[in-house]
């Protein structure tokens, strides 16, 4: 039997019973969803009665739940528990899941309902408008406007990028899987601290190595190495390797891919009358237009770059110190001495401080964060997980009712993709609750001693949780504005905001104890941490604008992207350019983020919502970073809404004011005043 065709699984909460769940069962679920929704659609489009907004826009909105179910769980296990069978079988029906939302969105009968719906005049209340608002425009935008061939058009567009954006990361997956650094003399170990040792260690043993030390291109492995490794060579040869994934010849290959998915949505764009994907994207962004953008970034640019220059001058100067006048920086130097010049500087070394910050002490940590400012809590549950990794909980609000069901997965493994995210398994909606997850790749556990973060998985923690926290604690009617479906450039506000949390002593007092003598944080350290927390800010600033810049000049093009896919981002890079170039590196074919992450057009959106974040808690620390009725304030207008109102307005709610990047500025010392 096949669980994902019953009416509820049989389990707490109606969450998915994953031991149960073959790949096969996906397909079938899938098959029968898609047929399901088309009864539902035709349902809607045969109804006597005239187009009202219960009859077809709530209507619509109901529709498909088996198929939005079976396609969540899909994609979310794509990401973070991929089988050779389930990767297999996306990729086959990737293009019959495209022509079927085409089906829908492109039927001309149920787009009248639609439009009819849209032009009567209706007593709505705001949350009901929005979201006839957002259904119009979302046939409009999938080109229900469109003449037969302009349809055909978009139909095949929709489907090649679907099936080109899985291709991106499956690519992506396989090249950072297929590499590893195997160390046999442990005197090129020098400089690592123990326990990355013993995790290579494990990890060699894990694939067949009796001895030595195993390194791999996943962030608790490869960020690490950059930073602590002494031999120069074998940094040099990790940072090629990974900053070259996607580029080399043979199947894995992303060149060719990426000026498809760049042109394809550009053609997509002018199908619908844009000039560029840029204009189709920002237009239902709060930043608008394109103009707006490149301001933003050019505005920080000149702010930050300045400053870069002389961050990295210093650390030049440093190395120079260390090895000689001749020493020039490379790209794979840049962390190693950081550290070093880090440490010099304010007695501070990150992995001094992983003792303090054992994962099970932090998740107390941040769900005891959550419990203090919203009243929260959170109780480990025992559900079904799709990897014995996961933690599940269940999420209870002040007063004992059920929040939500939250999943935790933390560790890196060969089955998940690298980064860091959160998702929906089911979104929130009147009369149920949603199942969230955050996915990370912390640092293992190893055969003596637990898992111990870095500050800056801390961070991490800090803002993936924020993403739920959105999930988690919103309150609509309607599942299409529940949660984190917002604008791009909104939903990095919450977790954002989050993260300002990892610097305040208050909070750090609440968890970090050393695992081994309880000993808290000294406070000498706590204030290292603060003291230091500028330290390459402004560098770091420019390798986003860089980003946003990259981002922003492939998509605003209004002509296809013919040249070198290298030559051009250099060209792009050029006026950041703060570290000779790796001259093989391409980052845009790694870049999944905009190539098949949603961000297309988009990633700017960080440091807009970084503007964001820093404005909104400085009204916490002007009122107390645990205020309570600030913390409600936030809660009620940001986090409950999701895409209800529009960000703007959410955002004067709470402020009472728009956002200013003077609060930025000052937290990254920029700004005295």
């Amino acid at each position: 039997m096949n669980p994902l065709l019953q009416p509820t699984y049989g389990t707490p909460y109606n969450v998915y019973p994953f031991p149960d769940i073959q790949v096969a069962h996906i397909h079938e679920a899938i098959i029968e969803g898609m047929r399901v929704e088309k009864e539902e659609v035709q349902r809607i489009i045969e109804n006597p009665e005239p187009p009202t907004f219960e009859n077809t826009i709530i209507a619509l909105e109901n529709c498909g739940e088996m198929l939005e179910r079976a396609t969540s769980l899909m994609y979310n296990l794509l990401n973070a528990e991929l089988s050779d069978q389930l990767e297999t079988f996306s990729k086959e029906i990737a293009s019959t899941l495209s022509e079927h939302g085409a089906d829908i969105m492109l039927n001309p009968a149920l787009f009248a309902r639609v439009k009819a719906v849209k032009e009567q005049t209706l007593a709505l209340d705001a949350e009901q408008q929005m979201l006839l608002n957002r259904t119009y425009e979302g046939f409009e935008r999938s080109g229900a406007t469109l003449d037969e061939e302009g349809k055909r058009k978009f139909r095949a567009i929709k489907k090649e990028l679907s099936e080109l954006s899985l291709k991106f990361s499956s690519n992506l997956l396989a090249e950072t899987n297929a590499y590893q650094l195997f160390v046999d003399k442990e005197d090129d170990l020098a400089g690592l601290p123990q326990m990355q040792k013993d995790a290579a260690r494990q990890a060699a043993q894990e694939h067949g190595h009796e001895s030595g030390w195993l390194f791999t291109l996943h962030a608790p492995s490869y960020v690490p190495f950059l930073t602590y490794a002494d031999n120069r060579e074998l940094r040099r040869q990790i940072y090629t390797a990974y900053n070259t994934r996607a580029t080399h010849e043979g199947e894995h290959n992303n060149f060719a891919i990426c000026e498809r998915l760049i042109n394809l949505r550009q053609e997509l764009a002018k199908v619908l009358g844009y000039p560029d994907y840029a204009s189709y994207v920002l237009k239902c962004r709060m930043a608008r237009n394109e103009e707006k953008v490149m301001a933003f970034l050019d505005d920080l640019r000149e702010k930050y770059l300045p400053h870069a220059k002389n961050e990295v001058a210093e650390i030049q100067a440093f190395a120079r110190q260390l090895e000689g006048d001749d020493f020039v920086l490379q790209p794979w130097d840049f962390s190693y001495y950081s550290q070093k010049l880090k440490k010099q500087r304010f007695d501070f070394d990150p992995e001094a401080l992983r003792p303090y910050f054992e994962l099970s002490q932090v998740i107390n940590g941040v769900f005891g964060l959550a419990n203090r400012l919203y009243g929260i809590t959170f109780e480990e549950a025992d559900l079904p997980v799709y990897h014995p990794d996961v933690k599940t909980y269940r999420v209870l609000d002040a007063d004992g009712s059920f929040l939500a069901v939250f999943y935790a997965d933390f560790f890196p493994r060969s089955t998940k993709q690298g980064g860091a995210w959160m998702t929906n398994y089911l979104e929130q909606a009147e009369g149920r609750r949603p199942h969230v997850s955050i996915v990370t790749n912390f640092t293992k556990p190893t055969a003596t001693q637990p898992s111990l973060l870095s500050h800056s998985e801390v961070e991490t923690f800090l803002h993936e949780f924020g993403h739920a926290l959105h999930g988690i604690l919103t309150n609509t009617r309607y599942a299409s504005l529940s949660g984190t479906n917002v604008y791009w450039d909104f939903v990095e506000l919450p977790s954002q905001f989050m993260e300002n949390f990892a610097i305040e002593p208050a909070f750090l007092r609440t968890f970090a104890r050393h695992y081994q003598t309880g000993e808290p944080l000294p406070e000498e350290w706590i204030q290292r941490i603060r003291d230091s927390r500028n330290f390459n800010v402004a560098w770091a600033c420019i390798r986003q604008l860089s980003f946003g810049y990259l981002d922003m000049s492939l998509y605003s093009l209004r002509t296809p992207l013919t040249a070198d896919l290298r030559q051009w981002e250099e060209d792009v890079w050029r006026p950041l350019q703060l570290l000779p170039r790796l001259s093989e590196a391409c980052m845009a074919v790694q870049f999944e983020h905009i190539m098949s992450g949603g961000y297309s057009a988009g990633y700017y959106s960080y440091k807009w919502a970084e503007v964001l974040d820093a404005d909104a808690f400085a009204a916490f620390q002007e009122a107390g970073i645990f205020d309570t009725e600030t913390a409600s304030r936030f809660r009620h207008t940001i986090l409950e809404k999701g895409g209800t109102v529009p960000p703007d307005e959410l955002y004067r709610q709470f402020r009472g004011k728009d956002a200013s990047a003077d609060a930025l500025l000052r937290r990254d010392g920029l700004l005295t005043k």
